[in-house]
């Protein structure tokens, strides 16, 4: 799976925008676990709270319910929070060896807007992720319209865990087979998704209507358990206010 480069990046955002109505968002991030068998001698590494034995696949979706970048294998027992820290994807952006788009104006707007990834409360708030505001704190309009608007946007990531586990049947069930192994079928799946995809040439609408869709409630992804000490920057919490405003003030033309 190549890396996204910045064009690539850029035209993921403007089909977000154009099919999501999300501004500069260059991919929804989410984990989902993935059923195997008791590997031997592993204790409770692999047993997730869900009460079963699981390998995570840490992702990254595109408008398009495409996979840009992966991470597989983590252990069950560990938080979407905690797989993302160690991940290949989080160090290359703290690095910036994975480079983002530089930020523009919001469309429609004078408000200047980082590309940012986006996803749930499991995840923290940081200038190059957006989640949504805490329950405690919506008490006003545009932090709801917002929440909505960032929500609508995230199940690209969900929807394409549902299309990937209707289509290959053995995500239904566990993986009987070494960790190892496990792990490659995975991520050959991934790229097998990516290819049907294209392959079929189907739209967004298309997908959304297909009966693979009644399957997306049951497939979501995981939340982890409230992450203390959950610490955000100033300029991540300026960004989430200036998307606030853009989405309150452009309601008509993103509905």
């Amino acid at each position: 799976m190549p890396t996204p480069t910045i064009a690539d990046f850029e035209k993921i955002a403007q089909e977000f925008y154009e099919n999501w109505n999300f501004p500069n968002c260059v991919g929804s991030i989410d984990g989902k676990h993935i059923r195997i068998k008791c590997p031997k001698k592993s204790g409770s590494m692999f047993f997730n709270y869900k009460q079963f034995f699981s390998i995570v696949l840490m992702a990254v979706a595109d408008a398009n319910y495409k996979f840009i970048m992966i991470d597989v294998g983590s252990y069950g027992k560990d938080s979407d929070l905690g797989i993302l820290s160690n991940s290949n994807i989080l160090k290359r952006l703290e690095n910036k060896t994975l480079k983002l788009p530089y930020p523009k104006k919001l469309p429609n707007s004078k408000l200047i807007g980082p590309y940012t990834f986006i996803a749930d409360e499991a995840f923290l708030l940081r200038t190059y992720m957006m989640r949504p505001y805490p329950r405690r704190l919506l008490n006003d309009e545009n932090k709801s319209y917002f929440n909505y608007r960032l929500s609508r946007a995230r199940m690209t990531i969900e929807c394409a865990f549902g299309i990937a586990a209707a289509k290959f049947r053995i995500l239904q069930k566990s993986i009987e087979t070494k960790v190892d192994n496990a792990d490659h079928i995975v991520k050959a799946i991934c790229m097998l998704h990516n290819v049907i995809i294209d392959l079929e040439k189907k739209g967004v609408a298309n997908y959304m209507d297909s009966d693979i869709s009644n399957q997306i409630n049951n497939l979501s992804s995981d939340l982890a358990v409230s992450v203390r000490n959950n610490k955000t920057s100033r300029a991540a919490e300026n960004i989430n206010s200036n998307l606030s405003i853009f989405f309150s003030n452009n309601k008509l033309i993103n509905k």
